[in-house]
């Protein structure tokens, strides 16, 4: 495979290649983080796919380092978390804590799009890198990549006061699958890391918190008739409209309650149905109709909150629906969960952030990361990484070049505030 930049104005450059079929040498280190982005965006790890040999790449660069790098795997074996330590000096006050950059290796499809380049291959056009994952989230993982050799070279001179961390997931995209096989893993090897950064696109601003996201599937089971005789039938369809109903009706007054955070870009827990389907033809009472829809929780909220009245409004449908047959009723399913982000912890972590940035400001989110199952395994979590959610999930997905170098410009100074240096001063 090979990668390709394009280096001129938004139309037209010159093809710098660099071969990524072989195994990293040292010899073939990327130069900065603008090559590792390059690097990472070659490697095809849509959720549907395996992310291995983007992993078995970054696996052989630590290694050739001299860090020990820790795999965890899903069920299948085809995806893997990658969690790799870069040691404190050996008179340094902390072991097993530290400080976690995290990133997901994940992206999500391309299918439908229309790109003007092709999206596994990064493209510069103007001051723009172009390609999959370019802003979520390789570049925040190609920045902490490139910091890797500063932080060995820190740790062997005993200059490394707090281990620096970093944990690759697998399947973000798709629920936030990965994420707690390897915070199960860190458990188990009583890894407690003090603090987690996860570089999400935020152009660089603190994220202190975000909502939760739960995703339900509801199946009303009718039963089919002709159409002219509606009352031997029991209309699917029309069930799934008065639970519709209902699920709107709890969103308004979910919106309207008292506790809501003006701090979040939507202050208040939404509930919203997404996809519907059923029937078969006009002429037949519905058997079946099934709908999607999801709920995204301020952190002080939890799906007890929605899915109580939900159940209780299902167990009266049902009830109408069994009252006129018995093979009836409706099924609620939830189909992924990924928690809340909280701020409550993270006092300590955004005071070091907005040292290091010179910007005290502080920022609420909808949507979810898997920060959540950070703060929730008991790690302050805070959200910080180069490039604009708006870019996200996009054809011609770009970060802009100056939010790399801000990235690194970022890291550096975090690492700074990691050394012996720093803390004897």
């Amino acid at each position: 495979m090979t990668i390709i930049i394009h280096h001129a104005n938004e139309n037209q450059g010159t093809d710098i290649k660099a071969n990524k079929n072989q195994p990293l040498s040292h010899a073939d280190y990327p130069r900065d983080s603008i090559d590792w982005l390059t690097r990472l965006i070659g490697f095809d790890t849509v959720s549907r796919h395996s992310n291995l040999a983007l992993i078995e790449d970054v696996q052989a660069y630590c290694e050739q380092l001299g860090l020990t790098v820790d795999l965890t795997f899903n069920e299948a074996k085809n995806k893997a978390n990658l969690f790799v330590t870069v040691p404190a000096g050996k008179n340094a006050d902390e072991v097993n804590h530290g400080l976690v950059l995290s990133g997901h290796t994940d992206v999500v499809p391309v299918d439908g799009q229309d790109w003007s380049s092709e999206p596994f291959t990064a493209t510069i056009r103007g001051n723009k890198l172009y390609g999959r994952g370019a802003c979520d989230m390789k570049g925040f993982v190609a920045c902490a990549l490139n910091l890797l050799p500063q932080a060995v070279k820190l740790s062997n001179a005993g200059q490394l006061r707090r281990p620096l961390h970093l944990a690759l997931s697998f399947d973000e995209e798709v629920g936030c699958l990965g994420a707690p096989l390897l915070l199960a893993d860190l458990k188990a090897r009583d890894i407690t890391p003090d603090y987690c950064i996860v570089g999400e696109p935020t152009n660089m601003a603190m994220v202190v918190a975000h909502k939760g996201i739960a995703v339900y599937r509801c199946r009303v089971h009718g039963k089919s008739a002709h159409s002219s005789l509606t009352a031997q039938g029991v209309n699917a369809i029309s069930y799934a409209s008065r639970l519709i109903s209902y699920v709107d009706t709890l969103a308004e007054e979910i919106s309207q309650r008292d506790d809501n955070d003006g701090m979040f870009d939507v202050p208040y827990s939404t509930l919203s149905v997404g996809t519907i389907q059923g029937g078969t033809a006009t002429n037949i009472v519905p058997n079946l109709c099934e709908f999607t829809f999801d709920y995204r929780n301020l952190p002080h909220m939890t799906q007890d909150d929605i899915v109580a009245p939900i159940e209780a409004k299902v167990a009266e449908l049902s009830a109408q629906m069994q009252a006129r047959a018995a093979d009836t009723g409706i099924e609620l399913q939830q189909l992924e969960a990924v928690p809340a982000m909280t701020d409550s912890d993270s006092a300590e972590l955004q005071a070091l952030i907005a040292a290091l940035t010179g910007d005290d400001e502080r920022h609420k989110v909808a949507y979810a990361t898997e920060g959540g199952q950070f703060t929730n395994s008991g790690i302050p979590t805070i959200i910080c990484g180069p490039g604009s959610i708006e870019q996200a999930h996009k054809a011609d997905e770009y970060v802009e070049l100056s939010e790399i170098k801000r990235c690194d410009g970022f890291l550096q100074k975090l690492l700074g505030s990691c050394t012996v240096a720093t803390a004897d001063k």
